[in-house]
């Protein structure tokens, strides 16, 4: 869905309450970053403990994987797909 300003929103209608998302990706870009934080903030921490030091590398792999997200994410966001209005020419 665009509003006329040409930012993506996202509307979700809750009985008589919308709750209405703009700029979609870039939320979704954002919350892919405090992921990330939190996969290396918690893994820094468990290496301070040896007995969890393998935890900790697999979250350092899981937010590496996840840096890869972000590209993916703003490319997304300018190849984003919409639908066509229909026409009396489709075939």
């Amino acid at each position: 869905m665009n509003n006329p300003n040409g930012d993506d929103e996202l509307t979700f209608r809750l009985g008589h309450e919308r709750l209405i998302i703009q700029r979609r990706y870039e939320i979704a870009s954002i919350l892919n970053d405090f992921v990330i934080a939190l996969w290396f903030l918690v893994g820094s921490i468990l290496f301070l403990f040896p007995e969890y030091e393998t935890a900790a590398v697999w979250l350092f792999i899981f937010g590496s994987f996840q840096f890869l997200v972000r590209p993916s994410i703003r490319l997304i966001r300018h190849i984003h797909l919409e639908r066509a209005p229909g026409s009396n020419w489709d075939f």
